[in-house]
């Protein structure tokens, strides 16, 4: 049950200057897009990748995992400083620096260069994590949770742009020059969300305060039960997402289905459902409360994975599987990001546990989806997506009974 603190810092409503407009929002979400499409350009560029080092997709599959433990290292380093850094400083020096990094991966000679742009790229594309605690604290305590819906559906509607766009512009063009267009894209609309951030010149974000944030994380969770269960149950629901969806253009271009790249990539549109299901989702977490909307999330995922492995063989099941696991990905985020980001005193710090976790957990099921596709093909895939599907639950439910016997 959430403390008398959380409790009063829920009902807390900002003043009407605080408010975030919605020319904010909108800006705020599509800096998320394109910044979470940086993450995802590799996982839809991989067969051209491959093609370009005289390489399988399978051997270069490691990479869009070499992107997501990108971001959770930026995310475990750079986002804790929310609470205190500069963010329109932060936000603005963080843009250069992803975009040089995707420059860098346009002109990389091999694989090696190419995941070590790719890590910089992630590692610096935390933005919307900086920001997303900004919304909700500025948020009307009735209408927290689809604020922070508005930025999760921009953060989706990248993921599709990443898979789709990236896909048939790679196809038309060239992957390099995909990069080198999510560079500019990301410069500007970067350095345009650091312009019209508030003013903070108190915060200074000293390199002590900056390493204390991220040792004050273990404990943070530890002492948080509602953050420790966000974390967890964020982590298997990514992991299960992470393991098919970077892996689908394997399936899709392989012996299985024998499609293109751009083809391949306009399977992306499923994406759009979590776009579309976020503000839905934002709404029944105010209604209902985080953990009945997470329970769903989970019992949807779960129908998810068996459609999956039938799609290995069956379209029809594929297209429904996509459906259902988006939907049940951003419901789970948008309740889970809201719990976290209000069940603490330190909403940026709690924000940087609960994203780091899932894309670490992410991370490890991409890094194990590629192996298990190598050896067992689209049946390994969604093995990997079961199992982290059951530990993430599995073991919240376990902790969730000791804490009631206690």
């Amino acid at each position: 049950m959430p403390s008398a603190t959380t409790a009063s810092r829920q009902r807390r409503t900002p003043s009407p200057d605080r408010r975030p407009g919605s020319a904010f929002l909108v800006l705020i979400a599509g800096a998320t897009a394109v910044t979470a499409a940086n993450i995802y350009l590799v996982a839809a560029l991989l067969p051209l990748i491959a093609h370009d080092y005289g390489s399988t997709a399978s051997a270069v599959a490691w990479i869009a995992s070499v992107a997501q433990l990108g971001y959770a290292v930026g995310l475990l380093f750079f986002a804790p400083l929310g609470d205190r850094a500069n963010r329109r400083r932060l936000v603005a020096v963080l843009t250069l620096v992803t975009t040089a990094a995707l420059a860098a991966g346009a002109a990389a000679p091999g694989t090696a260069a190419l995941a070590a742009a790719v890590f910089v790229t992630a590692a610096a594309t935390v933005i919307p994590q900086l920001l997303v605690p900004l919304v909700a604290e500025r948020a009307p305590a009735d209408r927290r949770a689809r604020h922070v819906a508005a930025v999760v559906a921009g953060l989706f509607t990248g993921i599709v742009a990443a898979r789709v766009l990236g896909g048939l512009a790679g196809q038309a063009f060239g992957w390099r020059w995909v990069f080198a267009g999510s560079a500019v894209l990301t410069l500007v609309l970067g350095l345009a969300t650091a312009r019209v951030l508030p003013s903070e010149r108190g915060r200074t974000g000293s390199a002590s305060g900056f390493l204390a944030g991220i040792a004050a994380l273990p404990g943070l969770v530890r002492h948080s039960p509602d953050l420790w269960r966000a974390c967890l149950r964020q982590a298997g629901m990514f992991g299960a997402w992470s393991a098919l969806w970077t892996s689908l253009a394997l399936l899709l271009t392989g012996p299985e289905y024998g499609l293109s790249t751009a083809t391949a990539g306009l399977f992306g549109l499923f994406g759009l459902t979590a776009s579309a299901v976020a503000p839905l989702a934002g709404g029944l977490v105010d209604r209902f409360g985080a953990a009945k909307v997470v329970r769903a999330a989970y019992l949807l995922a779960a129908v998810s994975v068996p459609l999956f492995w039938l799609g290995g063989q069956v379209m029809a099941a594929l297209f429904a599987a996509s459906i259902a696991i988006h939907a049940a990905l951003v419901t789970s985020h948008v309740a889970n990001q809201t719990l976290a980001l209000t069940t603490t005193k330190t909403p940026a710090a709690a924000n940087t546990a609960y994203v780091v976790s899932g894309f670490a957990g992410g991370a490890l099921a991409s890094a194990l989806a590629g192996p298990a596709y190598a050896h067992f093909g689209w049946t390994g895939v969604s093995a990997v997506a079961g199992a982290w599907l059951l530990t993430g639950w599995g073991a919240t439910a376990v902790g969730t009974r000791r804490v009631a016997s206690g």
